[in-house]
């Protein structure tokens, strides 16, 4: 049996599997090294009866998330993983990995994430080129749902979303300014705060604000990150993965054809690609 898992700072999606066919998959809540450490995610893992259940049977585990982009932090993931999985082999890897193989295969590619976070890479079939993309819910994310989530609330305290629009998101959260800036600024893992709200912006994908604030974060995203690539590797196609680029493709067109771009495809779950590409291989 084996395990792979995709996941993003929100939640993490698993799949085990024996023989090709899925024999049990779920979601827990993400894992990223960034934010967990060896001790929160163990605890994750001890938590799910899956995973008690089936741990002794898997024998490869092929992990890919946000945030396992340096040896020390996919270290943090491997010796969580190690203990969990004693009769299993663990290969960790960054998630641009997982969908260079999920949207690529063995192809060159201009690669995109748009999920909780966004990040962007050259995929030369083989490996995924190094560049200095990827920083975060704070300096970076551009177009992702955290971005989505900061600039939603930017608006809401500043006074500068539609009352009507206003409205639904009271009734949907019931927050005021203190509760934000708490959660925002002395709770922990703020990232994942601020990435729920894409769920409650695709929602209501109709209104006017929402389609202006997608497609201005797709449009930052793209000048920040998908050109610089396509201008170096003009004749490679651009493929994006996540759930932000799937629930709001056509906006993602749209921004894309502003900048005079053509996306390839568009995956909302990697996972499923990466489940026969490894499947294939035991």
């Amino acid at each position: 049996m084996i395990a792979v898992v995709y996941s993003g700072s929100r939640f993490a999606d698993w799949k085990l599997a024996e023989k090709g066919k899925i024999v049990s998959e779920f979601k827990t809540q993400g894992i990223n090294p960034f934010f967990n450490d060896n001790s929160s995610i163990t605890q994750l893992l001890n938590k799910n009866v899956q995973l008690i259940n089936n741990a002794e049977k898997i024998k490869w585990v092929y992990f890919f998330g946000a945030g396992a982009s340096s040896s020390e932090r996919k270290e943090v993931v491997s010796d969580a993983f190690g203990s969990f999985f004693r009769y299993s082999r663990v290969v960790v890897d960054h998630d641009l990995k997982a969908a260079a193989l999920a949207a690529c295969g063995d192809e060159p590619c201009v690669l995109g994430i748009l999920g909780s976070g966004s990040n962007a890479a050259y995929f030369d079939g083989k490996k995924v080129h190094s560049n200095n993309y990827g920083l975060g819910y704070i300096l970076g994310d551009e177009g992702s749902a955290n971005w989505l989530g900061v600039n939603l609330l930017k608006a809401f305290l500043n006074n500068k979303i539609p009352q009507e629009f206003e409205k639904l998101f009271q009734k949907k959260y019931d927050l005021d300014r203190t509760q934000i800036l708490d959660k925002v600024y002395r709770q922990p893992q703020p990232a994942l705060f601020l990435s729920y709200f894409a769920d409650f912006l695709m929602e209501h994908r109709s209104e006017a604000f929402v389609k202006q604030l997608v497609i201005r974060g797709f449009d930052i995203y793209f000048k920040t990150y998908i050109i610089p690539l396509k201008t170096k590797h003009p004749d490679t196609p651009i493929h994006i993965v996540g759930t932000v680029a799937s629930g709001f493709q056509d906006y993602l067109n749209e921004a894309a054809q502003n900048n005079g771009l053509t996306i390839g495809s568009v995956i909302k779950e990697p996972i499923y690609n990466l489940l026969k590409y490894y499947s294939n291989k035991n």
